[in-house]
């Protein structure tokens, strides 16, 4: 997946953030790439999500919870996503339903990237 690190910087973050551009960098050209053989490529950028690994970021509990609170904090929606909104998302591009959608980064953030 990318991230919506891949177009916003965060302190201490530059080698996350370039290794999420290129995953979009990636979808752009094999969305070109792939066209003729029908393959329809998207990149799903969640934002912070309610996850076990990033809920361990931290060498102490405290640490722990000030992460969680600062990840919390620059979701404009005020609340971090569950891994089942991402899994939707992916659902929705791999289904007929999204048949005319290529190309794309699909923000799963609650906002982050955009506002």
């Amino acid at each position: 997946n990318a991230s919506s690190a891949g177009i916003k910087a965060l302190p201490g973050g530059s080698v996350y953030s370039a290794t999420k551009a290129a995953v979009r960098s990636f979808a752009r050209g094999w969305t070109l790439d792939l066209k003729a053989r029908k393959i329809r490529v998207n990149a799903i950028s969640p934002g912070p999500i309610n996850t076990p690994g990033a809920n361990s970021v931290g060498n102490s509990e405290e640490e722990r919870e000030q992460n969680q609170a600062r990840f919390t904090a620059i979701v404009p929606m005020g609340r971090r996503g569950e891994p089942d909104e991402v899994a939707k998302a992916a659902v929705f591009l791999a289904s007929d339903d999204s048949s005319f959608i290529t190309g794309i980064e699909l923000f799963v953030d609650g906002g982050t990237a955009q506002i």
